[in-house]
């Protein structure tokens, strides 16, 4: 847990006021009050831990179940706004957030899981049964309620995919070595 915190304070500006990184800790906590044992210690530490959500959930506006699995190098990008995450999602590793988005369901069983290296734009929803794949793109103000499959890019609402478009670089990297 503590190598995690630690991760989290460097990519989140180094500050224990960040509103990112004290909901994080609050998270990693809470996925460790949960996980404990003895019933007793378990019961004190969730009772601290809803203690402590409240309070920070009031103030930052991000929300983030102890239940979530997230992956490493998770980041919020701007914890301006609100952040909701459903508790069955799945999260990756290296995926970027931004603020006012939501990940969860859509009225409905099952939620996302995301793949890994994958950025979510400004006022995005991600809902449903669905799987976004690895590098994967969502556009700002886009609603994402399908698959999206890997080396993608989503936009719009509802959301079009397109696949991205690596011959793009290939073609300047190659007028670049002549």
């Amino acid at each position: 847990m503590f190598e995690e915190l630690r991760g989290d304070y460097e990519r989140h500006g180094r500050s224990l006021t960040e509103p990112a990184f004290v909901s994080l800790a609050i998270y990693r906590y809470g996925r460790w009050a949960i996980q404990r044992r003895n019933p007793l210690a378990r019961r004190v530490a969730n009772l601290f831990y809803g203690l402590l959500k409240t309070l920070i959930l009031n103030v930052t506006k991000v929300w983030i179940p102890p239940q979530v699995q997230i992956g490493k190098d998770f980041h919020i990008i701007h914890a301006e706004g609100s952040l909701s995450i459903h508790p069955d999602a799945i999260i990756g590793d290296r995926v970027g957030v931004m603020h006012n988005v939501t990940i969860g369901t859509n009225m409905g069983p099952g939620a996302p899981v995301i793949g890994d290296d994958v950025f979510i734009g400004v006022n995005s929803t991600v809902l449903g049964r669905i799987r976004i794949g690895d590098r994967v793109r969502i556009a700002a103000n886009t609603a994402v309620t399908t698959n999206v499959p890997p080396d993608s890019v989503a936009v719009g609402s509802p959301a079009k995919i397109y696949p991205r478009l690596p011959a793009l670089g290939a073609a300047k990297k190659k007028a670049a070595d002549t």
